[in-house]
């Protein structure tokens, strides 16, 4: 994956407190043929895996569940955020805790959106604690669904989220995993593939 590297080093500004800002290519601003790599790239790593659709949290993975559903030529379903506790029997709900925004969101999906018995692809922009995968999985347990694999275009190795989903037994691909960042001189050290 030097491709993302390569533009995480160029254009990813690191702030204090482990923020890694990629929004002029990936999540705010979105660098659409940039996306395409990514896309092409999560489908060769899960080829060999049946997907039936792709879920992501809105809004930042959003943009790229879309363009990697094109190369699985599956629907995308997005779980929505919200405030208030939206509980009803047309939904699946989970609560996710932000670090980033410092709250705790209900996140939803329709159960028309997510049939049982389908092999459930999650794509996500970034993995740092994983609250939001978890919630994820738990709306796709919730619907009698499989998680055939969970792709994120960046991992924050040096946070826990990444072990803990490994560890609960799911395929994990993240394309880059930062091993380290340093605010003061905007180094970014990735971790070596294995």
């Amino acid at each position: 994956m030097n491709f993302l590297k390569e533009r995480i080093q160029r254009d990813g500004i690191i702030k204090p407190g482990n923020v890694l800002k990629v929004d002029c290519f990936l999540n705010h601003q979105i660098d659409v043929a940039f996306l395409k790599q990514i896309g092409q790239e999560f489908k060769r790593r899960f080829a060999d895996v049946k997907i039936d659709r792709i879920m992501t949290i809105e809004a930042s993975g959003i943009g790229i569940a879309c363009i990697t559903a094109l190369y699985f030529d599956v629907p995308v379903v997005y779980a929505k955020k919200t405030n208030a506790v939206a509980a009803n029997d047309e939904l699946y709900t989970a609560e996710v805790k932000s670090y980033t925004h410092n709250c705790t969101n209900t996140i939803i999906v329709s159960r028309k959106y997510l049939p049982a018995n389908e092999n459930i692809l999650i794509i996500d922009d970034f993995l740092a604690n994983g609250c939001a995968l978890q919630g994820l999985i738990s709306i796709v347990r919730q619907a009698g669904a499989n998680v055939a694999g969970i792709g994120i275009v960046i991992e924050k190795g040096f946070q826990m989220g990444g072990t803990i989903i490994r560890n609960l037994g799911y395929r994990l691909e993240s394309l880059a995993v930062v091993e380290s960042m340093d605010s003061d001189n905007g180094k970014i050290h990735f971790r070596k593939p294995l």
